[in-house]
This record gives C-alpha cells, structure tokens and sequence, in this order.
C-alpha cells in the first residue's frame, strides 16, 4: 500500500487517497492493475502505471497514461460522460492513470453485449450490422451493435477522439443499464486512425444531441485554461488536431465512414 499525491487533474477528487494493488489483469498489452481505493469504502480502479506501458511505433513514449485521462476530460467537457472517472496521479507503481471500475471485478454482471458475433448473415431486432466473417471452423458470422442512441453517441465521441481500438469489449453496461467506454490509450494521434467497431451509422446525418455536445466541446476547447489542461495530457499537435476533428464533424454533420488506406475494425473485434 502507498499513500498517493492529490490528482493533477481537474476530476473528481473521490480517486485520491491510499491505494492498494490487488492483481495484475493478466490479459492487457500494457501494465494495468486491479487496485482498492482503502479511504472510499474499497472501491474499485484500474491502475495503469506509465513505466509498464509498451512502446508503440505510432505514439509517444510514455503518454498512453495522459491520453486515458484526457478522454475522460473530453468526454466530460462535451457532456457524453460516457468514460468513467479518470485522473493522472501517484500510486504504488509510479505515476498513472487511475480509472474507476465499473460494476464488481469479483461479481461480474449479466452478459448484456453492446457488440456481438451472431451466426450466419441475420441481424437481431435492436442491432446493427457492422461486417461479415468466417470463425476458425469457417462458420460464417456477422459482426453486430445494439442501435440505441447512447451506442451512436460513443461513435461521435470516439470520431472527435481518434480512437484507435475501439473493440466490443471496451463497450460496458453496468447493472443500471448505462453504458461505459473504456481502454483510451490510443486515442488522439493528429494522424487518422479511426478503427472501430461502431461503423454502423457510418455517414448518417449527425444526431441533434450530438451536434450539441460537439459544440459545447468546441467552445470550451477554445478556451486557454482547457487547452492548458489538456496540454498537461497530450502533446501539444495532438490538441491542435483534436480542435480540427470537432470542427470538421461539426462542418460536415455526419458521422464519418471508413477511409480506405486504414485497418479500418480492430482485431480481435470483441
């Protein structure tokens, strides 16, 4: 156990504290820690340490941490609130992100999948085809999300966030129902990078909601005490390019399409 700095970032303050490791999550590319917040009843984070992040060819060294925190803020500052709370701070291993967790890492809730594979070429009442594919056993499978507004919205969000690695398993409901976006480490790059798993409104017209939290995100993006904020996250072409992607989501008013040149869905999907 390791009594922690204050955040550094605007958030909420309820992650500071003591934090206690319980386990390393054993399936993650990079470090990433199950941890108990000792003064908040237990609860629950993710710890992703930035000494056990693995160098990429295609971002920074050292700023998969920054780039966590930084969606949580856009995601906040747009009114998504879609990425659960997120600060930088000091924790047992170095410095971090530190993200609570969503539900009970011990008592998992009903399967309720926001992505899925279904067998043969059939979309279910309520989803939205993405691609068509072949299992190991050459069984074909469609690739499919839920068509719900709070599904739509995430793709809004993660065209503005460049994300990278959007796979189903980074889409959560909790036991209300309430959907959560997860793993951002790849997010932002001034480079389009857009790989998803939520192309299925891929060039319709944007929904007015989201029109309006874009541009709530533009106006607050505009002002120097968030871009200095996110400057502390990101480098600074990244925040450049952040400002042009909402202007030109704005500009354009639809959601984007696949670009050809790009591995456009990330593997695995789920």
């Amino acid at each position: 156990m390791a009594t922690s700095a204050e955040p550094t970032l605007l958030g909420p303050g309820d992650l500071s504290g003591p934090v206690e490791v319980v386990g390393r999550i054993s399936d993650s590319s990079n470090l990433a820690v199950l941890a108990r917040l000792v003064e908040r009843d237990g609860a629950h984070v993710i710890y992703k340490p930035v000494h056990g992040e693995r160098p990429l060819w295609d971002f920074p060294e050292g700023t998969l941490a920054g780039r966590e925190v930084a969606a949580y803020l856009v995601s906040a500052l747009g009114g998504w609130d879609l990425v659960p709370p997120t600060v930088l701070r000091d924790g047992p291993l170095g410095t971090g992100s530190v993200q609570l967790w969503v539900g009970d890492p011990f008592d998992p809730v009903a399967d309720d999948r926001v992505v899925d594979l279904v067998p043969g070429r059939r979309v279910p009442t309520g989803w939205v085809g993405v691609l068509d594919g072949e299992t190991a056993a050459g069984e074909r499978v469609r690739l499919v999300h839920q068509r719900l507004p709070d599904v739509r919205s995430l793709a809004v969000l993660d065209a503005a966030l460049n994300n990278s690695d959007r796979k189903g398993s980074h889409c959560l409901r909790d036991d209300e129902g309430r959907l959560w976006a997860i793993d951002h480490g790849v997010c932002f790059s001034p480079t389009p990078k857009l790989r998803t798993v939520l192309w299925g409104w891929a060039g319709e017209p944007l929904a007015e909601e989201d029109r309006t939290r874009l541009a709530r995100l533009a106006r607050r993006l505009a002002r120097p005490a968030t871009r200095a904020e996110l400057g502390r996250l990101l480098p600074a072409g990244d925040v450049e390019a952040l400002e042009a992607r909402v202007r030109r989501l704005l500009a354009r008013g639809r959601l984007p399409e696949p670009a050809p040149g790009w591995p456009t869905v990330p593997w695995p999907p789920l």
